[in-house]
């Protein structure tokens, strides 16, 4: 490393969310996670432009992991660099960049098992067109342990951190340990206050895995909330991510327990909206809107469904 590397959070607006992505503001610089199909013009463009920086002078666009609010901007903002920025995803996450379809199946395959939404499959299909600016293949695809160079001696080093999703990965600016994970680190979730994954052994490893590499700054995808509900923020020191990352494991731990119990002694179908999952709701004590997309509660619970039949 020769210098230490500016980092600048970049916030697009989306309905009642912020959407944030990160400026690294490096010889060749890259942004990571893109927010939505707006967020290049509406969002990072002016941001940019108040630091002092061109959105057409980005090398490199790092994507995290496939959700639609972190890769519905990478056409868009491809497209403002010339087509000349690199664009980089987890190889199992890749199909989420190529194919808006594939959004639209995640949720049939998943959710709509539990949310019985007539109007589900519509629905999906209409955000994905509205949300995703473009279909397109990655430039770069990896697998973890890649490493990247941003010029002037800049790297950035590639983690698998499967879990939140199957190709999620964190970034990590080399000797400097400013860590990027997206939605790797869930503690309590964000506004649905239920935290989201869809493998929970891996979401419970790649904690550990991040536990260990000891960020100086932690970066998250949202404002993800502590237990108290208070939300932190999304440039987290060094104090900050260890706690957030203990507590992370901490919730898993409660969450994999009552699902463990509950799930050998059979899944019971009710009226609960938290069917058929009710007595997890109601032991976890946790009364947010299961329905609200992107419906961590169900995704989650039926990781751990998934799980248990594996075993089985």
């Amino acid at each position: 490393m020769t210098h230490h590397v500016p980092v600048h959070p970049l916030v697009s607006p989306w309905g009642r969310f912020g959407l944030y992505s990160f400026f690294i503001d490096a010889p060749e610089p890259a942004i990571v996670d893109t927010g939505i199909a707006s967020s290049p013009a509406e969002g990072m463009a002016p941001a940019l432009e108040a630091l002092g920086r061109r959105i057409e002078d980005v090398r490199w666009i790092l994507l995290t992991h496939g959700h639609i609010d972190h890769l519905g901007g990478a056409h868009a903002l491809w497209e403002l660099t010339g087509r000349r920025a690199q664009v980089v995803i987890h190889e199992a996450d890749a199909h989420l960049l190529r194919s808006r379809r594939a959004h639209v199946q995640q949720y049939l395959d998943v959710r709509q098992r539990y949310l019985h939404d007539p109007e589900g499959e519509a629905k999906q299909t209409a955000t994905a067109a509205q949300v995703i600016s473009g279909e397109m293949e990655p430039t770069v695809l990896v697998r973890g342990g890649e490493t990247f160079s941003l010029g002037g001696g800049v790297t950035v080093s590639v983690h698998a951190i499967p879990g939140h999703t199957a190709g999620s990965v964190a970034y990590v600016i080399d000797g400097q340990d400013d860590v990027f994970v997206g939605d790797a680190v869930q503690v309590h979730g964000a506004a649905n206050g239920f935290p989201g994954f869809e493998d929970p052994s891996s979401y419970r490893a790649s904690l550990a895995h991040l536990r260990d590499l000891r960020p100086r700054h932690l970066y998250l995808g949202h404002p993800y909330r502590r237990p108290d509900g208070v939300p932190y923020g999304v440039e987290l020191d060094r104090e900050q991510a260890q706690e957030a990352l203990e507590h992370s494991l901490d919730i898993e731990a409660r969450v994999a327990d009552a699902a463990h119990r509950y799930l050998q002694e059979g899944l019971q179908e009710t009226d609960s909206a938290y069917s058929p999952f009710a007595r997890v709701a109601e032991e976890l004590g946790y009364q947010g809107d299961p329905t609200l997309e992107p419906s961590p509660f169900f995704t989650t619970l039926h990781g751990y469904r998934e799980q248990l039949a594996e075993k089985l």
